[in-house]
Parts: structure tokens; C-alpha cells; sequence
């Protein structure tokens, strides 16, 4: 795996460090760190500050190859993405405030939406990563974030949950909700939901990853959190869908903004697939119906 650092030499960049501590010799990674100044008088004290941060990896058997650039950050990390096939980027997130959509540095999210791999959002102090939380939708097209978590996951030992919240339906769905509460029943179904989630579960299973299916209702994003707080993850992983046309940036919900907003441990924001084309509304909505 090819995984590129981003580092300005501030405090948010030492977790990023850290948290490649923990993923380079397991993931046999080959690591670039990437320290960018906003000015060129700065690149000299940024290129020591960055041979200090790759000592810390050199004692996990990585040896980083160190580039030194100056300018626009966000343009400085496309520039690098594109230019090189990394599949996993490592970023700071440093705090601003409960204030706005964004509790923390903007550029954390501008970078999550213009480049092409993975993003993993080092927040907060961890010293293992053994409990992944995945919030899937239920969906087909997060399935590639699944994989791509489970081969992470596969390398550090780490066992996955993948998570599913519904919201409140009205009366007439009893009959479903009944069935989402019992997980059992939901993965033998041949519903749309148990089917993605019976795919998704077996998929980790087949690359030898602990999984379980959890499933809770009520508003997302304060059900994540419980189940985070309940847990007690090590890392949650969010997804981030292409957008359609031309452009070639992604598109970030409001679900993985939120986590990001409020997250005290790392989130990788991984890259999800287009729905497959195949499928209608009719097939999702008979789908809902095939509990049988």
C-alpha cells in the first residue's frame, strides 16, 4: 500500500505521524511525508521538523522518502495525489470551534473532497487500532469502502462493525422495523438492506476480519455516536460518493461532515462506488417487501 503523509510541522500533524506509526509495518507500507509550507522561506525549519516526524516511522521499518513543497495546501496534495497512485492519505485536523459546518480546519475537507484516495483524518491520541466502526448505509455502492476498510483491517487484526441506523418510520412499517431489530432475521431476508449487509458482513469474513452487524433507529448521526461511545472505537469510517459528470471531485455529506465535526478518534474517509446502474426504484422498493 502506498500512503502519503501530509504534514505542515504544526501539533494536528503529530497525530498524523502517530497514527502511521501504526499502519506502516503492518500494511508493509511505502511511505512519502509531505510537508508543505504556505511560504518558501519556510521550507528549510518545515524540511528539519519533517526529518524529526520520519524518525518516528523509521522505528516501524518504514523509510520515508521526504518532498518539501510551498504554497496552496490543498493544491500542493492534489498536485501530489495525482501525480503519484497513493491509496490511503494521512491529514491533521486541527480544531477551530463548534461553530459554522466546520468545527475544524477547512482545508481538512477540501482536501477530503479533490483528491482521489482515501482520506484517513488522524483526531485525537490513539494507541491501537483494533475496533473499526463502519457506517454503511446498507447500501451497494459503500461496498468498496467495506473492502477497503477490511483489507486495513485484515493487516492490523482489527475487527469491523458494520453499523446501520434508521430512522423512525411511520406505524404502517412495524413490520420492517420488527424485522431490522432482529439482525438474524435481516441477514437471512432477501431484502435490499439484508442482502447489501449479508454481502458486506461475508466479504470481511472471506479476508479472515472479525464482523458484526449493528443495527439501531433514530436520527443518524446521534445513533453513531452512541454506538461509538458504547463500543469504544478506534477508528470510524465514513464514505464519500463521486460526483457525476465531469468533475472530478467528491461529494461529502452532511453525515460524514458531522462525524468529522465531532469525532475524538480517527475517521477514514474512504471512497464508495457509483450505484450500479441496474438498479431501478422498483427493484429497491420490492426489494423492502422480499422479507421472505
Amino acid at each position: 500500500m502506498k500512503i502519503l503523509i501530509c504534514s505542515d510541522g504544526m501539533p494536528a500533524s503529530e497525530n498524523a505521524i502517530e497514527l502511521a506509526t501504526l499502519l506502516a509495518r503492518p500494511l508493509k507500507a511505502e511511505v512519502t511525508l509531505l510537508g508543505i509550507a504556505e511560504k518558501s522561506s519556510d521550507e528549510r525549519p518545515l524540511r528539519e521538523t519533517l526529518e524529526r516526524q520520519a524518525q518516528s516511522l523509521r522505528t516501524q521499518s518504514a523509510r520515508p522518502d521526504i518532498v518539501v513543497s510551498a504554497g496552496d495546501p490543498v493544491r500542493q496534495i492534489l498536485d501530489q495525489t495525482s501525480k503519484n497512485g497513493y491509496d490511503l492519505v494521512l491529514v491533521g485536523a486541527r480544531w477551530i470551534g463548534a461553530t459554522g459546518h466546520y468545527w475544524r480546519s477547512e482545508r481538512t475537507y477540501e482536501v477530503i473532497k479533490a483528491i482521489q484516495p482515501a482520506v484517513l483524518v488522524a483526531i485525537g491520541e490513539r494507541k491501537q487500532l483494533k475496533r473499526f466502526l463502519v457506517c454503511t448505509g446498507g447500501k451497494e455502492f459503500i461496498e468498496h469502502a467495506v473492502q477497503f476498510t477490511g483489507k486495513i483491517a485484515a493487516a492490523l487484526g482489527a475487527s469491523v462493525t458494520l453499523l446501520h441506523v434508521m430512522a423512525e418510520p411511520p406505524a404502517i412499517y412495524l413490520n420492517l422495523v420488527q424485522l431490522e431489530e432482529n439482525v438474524d432475521r435481516l441477514l437471512q431476508s432477501k431484502s435490499e438492506l439484508g442482502t447489501n449487509l449479508r454481502r458486506q458482513k461475508r466479504d470481511l469474513e472471506h479476508l479472515a476480519v472479525p464482523a458484526e452487524v449493528r443495527l439501531r433507529h433514530g436520527i443518524v448521526i446521534d445513533q453513531v455516536f452512541e454506538e461509538v461511545r458504547a463500543g469504544d472505537y478506534d477508528l470510524i469510517v465514513t464514505g464519500t460518493s463521486q460526483a457525476r459528470g465531469l468533475l472530478g471531485h467528491y461529494i461529502m455529506g452532511d453525515l460524514t461532515r458531522s462525524i468529522l465535526n465531532r469525532a475524538s478518534c480517527p475517521v477514514l474517509v474512504a471512497r464508495a462506488g457509483r450505484p450500479k446502474a441496474t438498479r431501478t426504484l422498483w427493484k429497491a422498493i420490492k426489494g423492502l417487501f422480499s422479507s421472505g
